[in-house]
């Protein structure tokens, strides 16, 4: 959990999402923060679980400002890519959030119900999008 959940929401499209909008990923693989996957673009810790190449959300970049995030400071993400099709209403996810070996969420979420901490709503159109959000931090986060 080296990022804050607001980029997991622009990257929750590459999470994974299930019936009845088409499917994120063939593989409902979640993006995290290590070193075991394919570097997500731009200036982030990210990586990708599994290649990304079959997943309806293309990423262009993911910024944060600072990285790596700061204790008690702003979170800036900004982060571009596309829709190859649209998110419709019902559309899931599975999010999955680690610190280290820890498991801190698991679970499915609606998708539409997340997409509005990042002032998007159901539906999505396909095509290209981007956002920014600014994230507060706690003061006592983990390293």
């Amino acid at each position: 959990m080296k990022l804050a959940s607001a980029a997991a929401l622009f990257l929750l499209a590459p999470l994974s999402a299930s019936i009845p909008s088409p499917s994120f990923f063939d593989s409902q693989s979640p993006i995290k923060a290590d070193s075991e996957g394919p570097p997500v673009s731009g200036d982030n810790p990210l990586t990708y679980c599994t290649d990304p190449s079959s997943y309806i959300l293309s990423i262009d970049t993911v910024n944060l400002n600072p990285n790596p995030p700061e204790a008690g400071q702003t979170l800036t993400i900004k982060a571009s890519g596309s829709l190859s099709q649209t998110i419709e209403d019902g559309a899931k996810i599975l999010l999955m959030v680690k610190y280290g070996l820890i498991t801190i969420l698991n679970g499915e979420l609606d998708l539409c119900d997340q997409l509005q901490e990042v002032d998007l709503s159901c539906p999505v159109q396909k095509g290209d999008l981007s956002l920014t959000k600014k994230v507060d931090l706690p003061q006592h986060i983990p390293p």
